[in-house]
């Protein structure tokens, strides 16, 4: 595929991201098999996008309630990051998604709504991560990790809830 000349290779299907997020789901289940609640935090936009069908896929293999919220978050200024509804967090399960983790900033800026609070645990849950940390944010829960040069770009596209490819260019 061919876009203002920039090569465009497709390193996740369709079909393979929706492999990923069972494994991913599968995995969230093992961690926290004894847990009552899970509150699953997207990043809005693609974030969002993937906590939706994460939780779709989490549904399935979890007795524990999941409660979504979305992190209003704007990856220029990410000082003000806030949640989109309040919701109670203390002592409980808090992961937080995204589509791509690069630096690992917007993680890092992801987790600010929740710092005024005592939740049990944050996990970190990505389709695909980078190897071009610059802040201490390690993803929990990782569909592809890939190697990419600095000037190599990472794109989850997504079509209203569906996410149809991940493209490296």
């Amino acid at each position: 595929m061919q876009s203002n000349n920039v090569q465009k290779n497709c390193i996740l299907s369709a079909e393979s991201i929706k492999r990923k997020l069972k494994r991913m789901a599968l995995e969230i289940a093992e961690q926290n098999a004894e847990e009552k609640e899970l509150i699953i935090a997207g990043i809005n936009g693609n974030g969002e996008v993937l906590a939706k069908a994460l939780v779709d896929e989490l549904k399935q293999v979890v007795a524990a309630n999941i409660n979504t919220v979305i992190i209003q978050l704007n990856k220029k200024q990410p000082l003000d990051a806030k949640l989109s509804t309040s919701l109670d967090v203390n002592e409980k399960v808090v992961i937080i998604v995204d589509d791509v983790s690069n630096t690992g900033k917007t993680l890092l800026y992801g987790l600010k709504p929740f710092i005024n609070n005592l939740p049990k645990k944050i996990q970190t849950a990505v389709l695909v991560e980078r190897s071009h940390k610059l802040f201490a944010v390690q993803p929990d829960y990782v569909g592809l990790s890939i190697a990419t040069t600095l000037q190599e770009h990472i794109t989850v596209e997504t079509v209203g809830n569906d996410i149809t490819g991940a493209w490296l260019h």
